[in-house]
């Protein structure tokens, strides 16, 4: 296998909410009921945020991030993108280059219906410029059942999908090694997604039993048990 399929060979296919989603390596999840691909947290413009206020980072990661998602959009073809909160950084984002970067992505991708369920970043980034034609939606933003949200949250009756908190899980190895891989983090009625975005970090999670933890390494889904994981 080489190429695009190798990249997407090693998703998950798991029940919530009553219906079949795919949780994919490259920190997405798929609804294939609705065939909606879902994306968190991709803080578009962070880094040119930075640089705007003085902080020397490097550039390039929001090209590379719109290339990841566009591969995601060629493998999966989905009738709707769907994303939760923090499309965009701060209102430095809203730069002259970052802008003409999605605005150019967003034309590959004219045909594909977007979706914004709105995050504390884009409160105070702004609303994305009406011509990248992206609808945007206040949370919960619900359709079958499940809830579409930017902070994690139970509510009753639905199934809540949601980002913001970039989990990740903290494994420890032989002379106190410890790694921290950003995850997927289910359990009963709440799905968090990891962080698409790569300049964004990440929190430990407090997992309880019966949570089911995902973790994305080396473009790979790895099931982490409850007892090969300790407190953070």
């Amino acid at each position: 296998m080489k190429g695009a399929a190798a990249r997407f060979a090693h998703s998950v296919d798991f029940d919530f909410g009553g219906t079949p989603w795919r949780a994919l390596p490259q920190c997405a999840a798929f609804w294939l009921a609705r065939r909606w691909l879902v994306v968190a947290d991709a803080h578009f413009g962070k880094a040119a945020t930075f640089r705007a206020r003085g902080v020397p980072v490097p550039q390039g990661t929001t090209q590379a991030n719109l290339v990841r998602l566009s591969a995601l959009i060629a493998h999966a073809r989905p009738q709707r993108l769907v994303f939760l909160g923090d499309l965009l950084h701060a209102r430095e984002a809203h730069g002259a280059e970052t802008l003409r970067q999605f605005g150019q992505w967003r034309g590959q991708h004219a045909g594909l219906p977007m979706t914004l369920v709105e995050g504390n970043h884009d409160r105070q980034a702004g609303a994305p410029p009406a011509e990248l034609d992206i609808e945007v939606v206040d949370e919960p933003w619900t359709a079958d059942g499940i809830a579409f949200c930017h902070v994690p949250q139970l509510l009753d009756t639905l199934h809540v999908v949601a980002g913001h908190l970039h989990p990740c899980v903290r494994l420890h190895g032989a002379a106190n090694d410890t790694l921290r891989l950003p995850c997927f983090w289910q359990r009963d009625g709440l799905l968090t997604l990891p962080a698409f975005g790569e300049f964004t970090g990440g929190a430990s999670i407090e997992r309880e039993a019966g949570d089911r933890v995902l973790a994305v390494a080396d473009g790979r889904l790895i099931e982490i048990p409850a007892p090969d994981l300790r407190a953070a």
